[in-house]
């Protein structure tokens, strides 16, 4: 355990340690920071690394395990009823309180809070039916999509006000309680079904419940007014003594803990019901999934807290100030960077690299996959800044990027598309939501734009990118397949030929001909037989 427990922390440091770098290398050259912020900052660091060491150790243990046994017994039943309504009623829970999407939710000055985060989780548990629905009649994922996305821009010229907020929270959604349930929930299915084209039952579902918060956001618009209120800040930027330092923290993981729970424990109440009625899990078992709830809980708790008070002030604070700056041009390339490294510390980008890698036996490897991620997330973040700084609508960047991603498909591995996907919605988690939107909201501010249209979407932009990479990832990899595929053709008949030209030289080398050699042995059967 104490193993685990060091690679995890190292995992850990590796992830977190370049955003922190950056932050640092932005304070001491271009926009200093004030003291008070930069110890927020600073601790905030800190406690992203120790919440998400405990965190990844609480996934492996409890929530993983989970969602595939819920998700095998849910497909084993045979009983659709239960299928779909138990898929809507977990998609709702672990979407009403995801920490990602209440984040967001508060940054959103037209909508209320909970009537915003009611309609995506209910977006989200009707999505999930929709995604087992195809899993269970084997539709292809990528038709779906096009139809999906195709409906989803028709709706949108009703409430084109609402679009960067809708993709915004389609991003945030997938977080980090969503994804692992999520994602275990395929591995269940892919589990119990294990005919042709399991293994792409692994994924594709995160991306098809990315699709229904989008909607539930634009048709939820169509009944407030898009004029932005303003934006406030609930964090205080900076802290002036220990005491308010002690005392923001110390709220902070009040409420933070209070967010976790709030999903976490009626996902452990209908487990227990599942245990009683059809898992029968040994004691062993249960225990470790008990202990990984605790790890969990705790790693979440941390993380959030640090994100929410170290790291929200911050990003507002830089954006804001290099906003003002005469060459404000240079949010573009340095967002390129910044994007790289805030995908990096995201939890639910390292669920999703662990199981494709495992998924794929080593064939498609963690380290590849986060650079593809990360190229298209750094790619994303500098693009919207471009667009903020030029004022282009939204529309022109994420209708012809979904429209390159929903074309990639047709030349890719189907498996590619469940994951490009797939790592869209996790790519745009709580690093995104507390750290990348603030300092967009700050950085819009200080250049007098609206928030609503051309701050918001820059999350929804992140989420875009990472299937184009992935996707181009793999045509490069189809490419690779069909030229080795060409190539064993190639000498499968040389190799044969040469196989035969041996056997033919292995009796001659014996000092016999193959002729002589077979009537030789028959003409000995035959005396045999006769003499007998």
């Amino acid at each position: 355990m104490k193993k685990i427990v060091l690679e995890k922390l190292q995992e850990s440091l590796r992830a977190v340690f370049p955003i922190g770098l950056i932050i640092l290398l932005l304070h001491f050259t271009l926009v200093p920071m004030p003291v008070g912020t930069l110890v927020l900052m600073v601790f905030g660091l800190t406690m992203l690394i120790v919440g998400l060491m405990l965190f990844s150790l609480g996934t492996d243990m409890a929530m993983m395990p989970m969602g595939e046994r819920i998700g095998s017994v849910l497909l084993q039943s045979k009983n659709l009823t239960l299928l779909l309504s138990g898929c809507l009623v977990f998609g709702f829970i672990v979407t009403v309180a995801e920490p990602d999407l209440q984040v967001m939710t508060k940054q959103v000055p037209s909508i209320p809070d909970l009537t915003l985060l009611g309609s995506v989780a209910l977006g989200v548990g009707i999505f999930l039916v929709v995604a087992v629905l195809r899993l269970l009649f084997r539709k292809s994922l990528s038709h779906m999509l096009i139809v999906l996305y195709i409906l989803t821009f028709i709706i949108a010229l009703f409430s084109a006000d609402y679009l960067a907020v809708a993709f915004d929270a389609s991003a945030v959604t997938t977080g980090p309680i969503t994804v692992p349930f999520l994602l275990a929930l395929g591995s269940g299915f892919a589990a119990v079904s294990s005919g042709k084209g399991s293994e792409e039952d692994n994924f594709g579902i995160c991306s098809i419940c990315s699709v229904g918060p989008i909607l539930a956001v634009l048709i939820t618009g169509l009944f407030f007014d898009s004029q932005s209120t303003g934006y406030e800040m609930e964090t205080p930027a900076t802290v002036a003594n220990l005491a308010e330092f002690l005392t923001l923290f110390g709220v902070g993981l009040v409420h933070s803990f209070g967010e976790v729970a709030m999903p976490l424990i009626p996902i452990a109440g209908i487990f227990a019901i599942f245990q009683f009625t059809h898992l029968k899990l040994s004691k062993t078992e249960l225990v470790k999934i008990g202990i990984g709830l605790l790890y969990l809980l705790a790693g979440l708790t941390i993380f959030l807290t640090g994100v929410n008070k170290g790291f929200m002030p911050a990003g507002k604070y830089l954006g804001e100030s290099m906003g003002r700056l005469e060459y404000n041009w240079i949010l573009a390339p340095i967002c390129l960077v910044v994007g790289a490294c805030v995908v990096i510390a995201e939890p639910a980008v390292h669920v999703l690299t662990k199981q494709v890698e495992e998924i794929t036996n080593g064939a498609i490897a963690r380290s590849t996959l986060l650079c593809a991620m990360a190229l298209g997330v750094g790619l994303a973040m500098s693009l919207a800044m471009v667009r903020m700084l030029a004022g282009l609508p939204i529309w022109w960047i994420v209708v012809p990027g979904y429209i390159l991603a929903l074309s990639l498909t047709f030349f890719i591995p189907s498996f590619f598309v469940g994951i490009g996907f797939d790592s869209g919605g996790v790519a745009a988690g709580a690093m995104s939501a507390a750290f990348v939107l603030p300092f967009t909201i700050g950085a819009c501010e200080a250049l007098g734009g609206n928030i609503m249209i051309e701050a918001f979407g820059v999350v929804g932009m992140i989420s875009m990118m990472p299937p184009i990479t992935l996707e181009l990832l793999g045509v490069v990899y189809n490419i690779k397949l069909k030229k080795a595929l060409k190539l064993q053709k190639t000498l499968e008949p040389e190799q044969e030929k040469s196989e035969r030209e041996k056997r033919e030289a292995l009796p001659a080398s014996a000092g016999l001909s193959p002729d002589s050699d077979e009537s030789k042995f028959e003409a000995d059967g035959k005396e045999k037989r006769n003499d007998g």
